[in-house]
């Protein structure tokens, strides 16, 4: 069966890709302030807890208005940030951190050891990195106002890589840490370069974020997210346009700056005006992939998630996503392409077109019997929509019962978060994205695990590769490494949490007048940037 991308896209986006030089047009605004950038996110902002939902517009919102004790620099290396100077026995069991001088809450108050330490204890509630710390952490505790100590039974070589992994700590008041990892903190106040204007705030329209005057940055130069944190602008607006075609004519037109998702149907469009630039943030590329909720029928039997991986034609899946094939290609190793640990153990399934046939005959071995298989449809996310009714298709041709639950981003992180069955408001499959360059890191990556309860949404609990991916942290060569690589891959393809839908380059398009954005995987740091 072959469905058409042209198909699946709406008429809108594909009349403004059918001339070749058009006109957006939109109804003029005033154009923004010198001082004031005005960007479309990938999605609409509504949790605001970076600990408790980790997709990327939470976390460019965490990444604003709070700080983090270390940080990546560009080449993925921690350094610190929050923390002036730190030391480490001579056992390597206890850390002594200090923190830098003019750390402060957007409140006013001081930002004290305290505040680190509950921050810690609740951030490794929810990050795969921070429960591997927690199995070697004996204490943690303040020592005083501005020191803090983490005491281990054991050495960990890798707990500032840990501390500074792409799960960020984010350092909340020790009022907001203690609110359990399981609700939401909505105050919005950190100790970060950006302040949440409250007062501005307009859910489902715009969110406003203004330069936090009294933050302190570091005198080292920004380097990917370490350094100093120098806001250039006065104020952000991250402006709620859902509807792309839309979106770019106010890019076009001066109403906007930025805009994270530009549609491929539109890129020419944009490249052809002298006034816009199309950028690649993140050059290791993102990772498509289906998850499936392996607590509930089919999906809880194995030989049902296999027959996904064997029904999955990458191509087509990556033709009606991304569309251009300069920006995709396909790929079968767990760990991502072109990754230090990327290998071609257990990759057998892979075949282009698919095998349709082979994945029917895995359903019928699984016990399926026609229960509805309900696919999370993100209607305000033109690629996971595609994705979805593509394969809710493909489902249907080899006689599954799959219906499409739409709705918003919003909804379908709600909706992920249910482990009840379809009948009771569960689900079946959902699409998602990440970084290509994260698949590097199994110790710290939470879609990586398959710890059961504690593991990402879908929840596979696979022991034998689990108590392979427990070795990682305690290997100390590359080709160690590697070696096991291949064997963790080798059990999770026999097992089946994720299957990969291949690898695509997203641009963002931007006016020419915002300069100095930083790239990074999977987050858009507001600072450095300017507008001219």
């Amino acid at each position: 069966m072959a469905i058409s991308r042209r198909e699946l896209i709406k008429a809108g986006l594909a009349a403004g890709a059918a001339a070749s030089v058009p006109v957006l047009s939109r109804a003029q605004a005033a154009p923004a302030a010198a001082g004031t950038v005005r960007m479309v996110k990938d999605t609409d902002l509504q949790t605001f807890d970076p600990f408790l939902n980790w997709d990327y517009v939470t976390q460019d919102h965490g990444l604003a208005i709070y700080d983090t004790l270390f940080a990546p620099d560009s080449k993925m290396l921690p350094r610190p940030q929050m923390v002036g100077k730190w030391g480490v026995s001579q056992d390597k069991k206890i850390y002594t951190f200090e923190l830098r001088d003019g750390l402060g809450w957007h409140d006013g108050t001081l930002v004290t050891a305290a505040d680190c330490v509950a921050s810690i204890r609740r951030w490794s509630q929810k990050s795969v990195g921070g429960q591997l710390m927690m199995q070697h952490v004996k204490n943690i505790y303040k020592k005083d106002e501005k020191t803090f100590v983490i005491e281990l039974h054991e050495s960990l070589g890798i707990l500032i890589d840990i501390l500074a992994s792409p799960t960020y700590l984010y350092v909340m008041r020790e009022r907001d840490a203690e609110i359990p990892a399981t609700e939401q903190v909505t105050a919005n106040i950190g100790s970060g370069p950006f302040k949440f204007n409250h007062s501005l705030a307009k859910p489902g329209a715009s969110f406003t974020y203004d330069r936090n005057e009294r933050y302190v940055p570091r005198k080292e130069p920004s380097d990917g997210l370490s350094g100093g944190k120098i806001v250039r602008v006065d104020q952000v607006i991250w402006e709620n346009i859902r509807d792309p075609q839309t979106a770019a004519a106010a890019l076009q037109a001066g109403e906007i700056d930025f805009m994270q998702l530009p549609p491929v149907e539109l890129l020419s469009v944009i490249e052809s005006d002298p006034d816009l630039a199309l950028d690649v943030l993140d050059p290791s590329g993102q990772l498509m992939y289906l998850r499936m909720n392996c607590l509930q029928k089919p999906f809880n039997n194995v030989k049902a998630r296999q027959a996904l991986l064997h029904l999955v034609d990458q191509e087509a899946f990556l033709q009606v996503a991304i569309g251009d094939q300069k920006y995709y290609r396909t790929v079968t190793s767990f760990f991502g392409n072109g990754t230090l640990y990327t290998n071609d153990e257990n990759t057998g399934w892979f075949k282009k077109g698919g095998d349709p046939e082979k994945a029917k005959r895995l359903f019928e071995e699984s016990g399926y019997s026609g229960e509805p298989v309900v696919i999370l449809q993100p209607t305000d996310w033109a690629q996971g929509s595609n994705v979805s009714e593509l394969l809710a298709a493909t489902l249907r041709n080899i006689g599954v019962n799959a219906e499409l639950a739409a709705s918003d981003w919003a909804g379908v992180a709600a909706r992920r978060e249910k482990k009840d069955s379809v009948e009771n408001g569960g689900w079946s499959i959902f699409c998602t994205t990440e970084s290509n360059s994260t698949r590097a890191n199994p110790h710290v990556n939470v879609t990586m695990a398959a710890n059961g309860d504690k593991a990402w949404y879908g929840w596979p609990k696979f022991e034998e590769y689990e108590a392979l991916r427990a070795k990682w942290p305690n290997l100390e060569t590359l080709e160690e490494r590697q070696a096991l690589a291949r064997s963790m891959q080798k059990t999770y393809w026999d097992n089946v949490g994720t299957v990969l839908l291949g690898q695509f380059f997203q641009p963002i398009a931007r006016r020419k007048s915002l300069t100095g954005l930083i790239g990074m995987p999977e987050v858009i740091p507001m600072w450095n940037m300017k507008r001219a």
